[in-house]
């Protein structure tokens, strides 16, 4: 039988769990939860209900020698170790992405300040600290490039040259968000 190639794609990454828990490869889960969100799934429950519905046929699509494939809880305990960005380039790799010159990349950095906030009915817990993420987007094929966390305040904004830096990409056209520049990170000001 045949593995599928989206099982090779992620076949170098390296596993980041001890022995004796490896039932499931790594490449069979990341396959498993890159193909349930493709289709659409948002959430562990979702995905393991999708994998449920089509065990039979994934088992068959992506050629595995095995009866049953990973639960939900599996592959959820398989991305808490990952490494996101080894992920990503084996995804960009697999889909055949390559950057073309003069394309255009959308950066906007947000504070996701609102929605760390405890429930204010809940005086025991503590307020969490805002995160501050820096997005990336092929602005003509509509694909995230690459989402981090920056240590950046204010609203990441001084975390950009860094993103920028990272991505050194030549004959791009960078296009940031400015409705919310400000004033004082300008060394000037």
């Amino acid at each position: 039988m045949q593995q599928a190639a989206i099982l090779e794609a992620f076949a170098d990454l390296p596993d980041p769990r001890r022995k004796a828990g490896q039932r499931h490869s790594i490449s069979l889960c990341l396959a498993l939860f890159t193909l349930a969100i493709a289709a659409g799934n948002r959430g562990f429950l979702a995905i393991g209900d999708w994998i449920d519905a089509y065990q039979s046929e994934l088992i068959e699509l992506l050629g595995v020698d095995q009866q049953r494939l990973p639960s939900y809880s599996t592959i959820r305990r398989v991305l808490l170790q990952l490494d996101y960005q080894k992920y990503a380039q084996c995804i960009v790799k697999f889909l055949g992405l390559q950057n073309v010159n003069e394309e255009r990349i959308a950066v906007y950095s947000k504070a996701l300040q609102k929605y760390t906030q405890p429930d204010s009915s809940n005086f025991n817990l503590e307020p969490h600290p805002a995160i501050n993420l820096v997005s990336s987007f092929l602005a003509e094929r509509g694909l995230m490039l690459e989402t981090s966390e920056v240590d950046a305040k204010p609203y990441g904004i001084k975390g950009l040259p860094e993103t920028i830096k990272t991505m050194a990409l030549k004959g791009v056209t960078f296009a940031l968000d400015a409705i919310r520049a400000q004033p004082k990170t300008s060394p000037d000001s």
